[in-house]
């Protein structure tokens, strides 16, 4: 079996997606990709008016990602993806399988909702948060880390579980 080389970071909003994505690919010598930056026009805008995104919004996202997936499955790479369902991680993930490993960043509403309440320049409100969880189907097959801890020692934490050769 082929071991992962593409990393997908999930989890709701404010999480700390990007962050640990980040961290994640400069241990491995990957590159970063924030999925947020493929979102259409039209999808930040939704959600900047504090409306949640349907599943049809996020298709030709999700379909974006899976091609840029691809595009770095020799190399490898990280993208940071809220990957709500499972039907999402499914398209992301299209063709990859088992080159692609899912880190799913799990937090208490409470918590998230302090981190976006103190997030600046973002798109995403806070009030959008209650539809993430009430979307969030929690992922069974992904690698699951608390948010509790300082990002140097959730990375460690994930590099614990992953099955590649520590860096």
């Amino acid at each position: 079996m082929k071991k992962p080389s593409l990393f997908v970071v999930m989890g709701v909003s404010g999480c700390g997606k990007s962050t640990i994505g980040k961290l994640l690919a400069s241990t491995y010598g990957l590159p970063f990709f924030d999925g947020d930056d493929y979102h259409p026009h039209e999808n930040v805008d939704k959600m900047s008016k504090g409306i949640p995104l349907e599943d049809s919004d996020r298709k030709d996202w999700l379909q974006r990602l899976n091609i840029l997936a691809k595009e770095y499955r020799e190399k490898g790479a990280v993208i940071a993806c809220s990957a709500l369902k499972k039907a999402y991680r499914d398209q992301i993930a299209d063709a990859l399988t088992p080159q692609m490993e899912f880190i799913y960043l799990k937090g208490t509403k409470d918590e998230i909702l302090r981190r976006l309440e103190e997030r600046k320049g973002h798109f995403m409100p806070a009030g959008l948060l209650d539809s993430q969880f009430q979307t969030l189907e929690v992922p069974l097959d992904a690698i699951t880390v608390s948010i509790e801890k300082s990002p140097d020692e959730i990375v460690l934490e994930i590099i614990k579980k992953l099955p590649l050769k520590k860096p």
